[in-house]
């Protein structure tokens, strides 16, 4: 396959045409959504933290950016590429006006930093990919219940600091993987107990935890209930968090490498985090090995034709909603009736099927989030845009298998969350050319 980096309209693309199956070993960068609120923790937490494993990816660096103008002193050290270390700022900040915090979909983990900063937070509301809104009503339902004050209006909202509680206990109507680390952060940037009912129990929210464990925070997680119970003061010396490896790059490899036929090795993983994934892989027939590190997809024999299912869920070890895309991807070339949904991003199929269709894809729409597929379809190469970070990973798939060429523009979509994912795609036997 040919995967050729050019301009189109003046919009950053890539050229893809289909080839041999993908196969060979490739590392994941650290994960866009573990990397925001553990960037937000360290900056809460008092102390000097270093971070590793932060991806380059356009959201982290502006985040990183966001944290800088919020009072926080991030340098990024020369003996640790890769690793940044937050410090407090010198207190009493001004409150910042934030505008480029619209660029981003988490921002809102922003609240807490600018609490413990400056006492208030002024954001815009969240932007970032356009896959259904952002709901901050919950958010600003915990932020009351830590006794801030919240004001609104059409161009975004206000949250000043009260004088704070003890101890703060709330239940959560759902599993809100967004609203449960706002809670856990404002607990932290107010030094205060918390208890949050029918808490989000997801990789992202673990990492959250382990990295206030790490830094003397007794932190306790079960599927009813989170509990946080600060240390006795601020420890002193510098604590070191390390972001996970990103599961949806993981998992968007592995279906690439699939739905080409080949084999391969995904390393820099968190095994744990892809198991409802990969148990996907195995219903479909398509063999895969997961150790703590790394994911091996095999090469296939025959796929089993069984029907997938893939319906996002925000319940413990549900498939996280991110993974949608790609197998959507990789079930256009396997046989059978293939179902998919996602309540939890409603717009996101609204960007996604007609990109693919661009392509000669076929797929029923039942709800604005609900559809299935029949495969194995045939596509063919057309030009596509890459509407939002996950339409862009899907897109690249679906062209792998293409008949003809493939141009994927809006690529600075993609780069919101990958640093570079053409380029591990080259990796694994693609062949990229600089256009003239």
């Amino acid at each position: 396959m040919s995967l050729a980096t050019t301009r189109v309209n003046g919009v950053d693309a890539v050229i893809v045409r289909p080839g041999r199956p993908l196969a060979g070993t490739v590392s994941v960068d650290g994960s866009k959504n573990a990397a925001l609120p553990l960037l937000a923790a360290a900056a809460v937490l008092g102390r000097s933290v270093q971070l590793s494993g932060i991806p380059s990816s356009a959201d982290v660096q502006l985040m990183l950016g966001l944290l800088q103008l919020s009072g926080y002193r991030v340098d990024r050290p020369v003996t640790a590429p890769g690793d940044v270390i937050v410090r407090p700022g010198s207190g009493g900040a001004e409150v910042p006006e934030l505008a480029d915090a619209a660029r981003i979909r988490a921002s809102y983990y922003l609240v807490a930093p600018l609490l413990a900063a400056c006492g208030e937070a002024r954001l815009p509301w969240p932007g970032g990919c356009q896959v259904g809104d952002r709901g901050m009503n919950l958010h600003f339902k915990v932020y009351e219940a830590f006794g801030d004050a919240v004001r609104c209006d059409d161009t975004g909202y206000r949250v000043t600091a009260g004088t704070g509680h003890d101890t703060v206990r709330l239940t959560l109507p759902f599993r809100s993987r967004g609203t449960s680390i706002a809670a856990i952060l404002r607990a932290v940037a107010g030094g205060s107990r918390l208890e949050l009912g029918n808490p989000n129990l997801a990789p992202e929210t673990i990492a959250v935890l382990a990295a206030l464990r790490a830094a003397g925070w007794d932190a306790h997680a079960s599927e009813e209930k989170i509990a946080l119970t600060p240390p006795p003061g601020i420890p002193a010396g510098t604590v070191s968090f390390r972001v996970p490896g990103d599961k949806i790059e993981a998992g968007t490899l592995a279906c690439a490498i699939a739905a080409t036929g080949g084999e391969g090795r995904i390393e820099g993983v968190h095994g744990p985090d892809l198991k409802p994934f990969v148990e996907l892989l195995d219903w479909l027939g398509i063999p895969a090995t997961l150790t703590p590190d790394a994911l091996t997809v095999h090469r296939p024999g025959e796929t089993s034709g069984r029907p997938l299912r893939a319906i996002a869920s925000l319940e413990p070890d549900g498939l996280d909603a991110d993974f949608e895309p790609p197998l959507m991807a990789l079930a256009l070339t396997l046989p059978g009736l293939h179902l998919f949904g996602d309540d939890i991003n409603p717009g996101r199929h609204g960007n996604l099927l007609p990109q693919l269709a661009r392509l000669g894809a076929e797929i029923e729409e039942i709800t604005s989030t609900l559809c299935r597929l029949k495969g194995a379809q045939r596509l063919t190469g057309a030009p596509a845009t890459a509407t939002d970070i996950r339409t862009g990973s899907a897109l690249l798939i679906a062209a792998l298998n293409a008949r003809g060429t493939t141009t994927v523009s809006g690529l600075d979509q993609l780069r919101r969350g990958h640093a570079d994912l053409p380029a591990k795609l080259r990796h694994l036997g693609a062949d990229i050319t600089e256009a003239p």
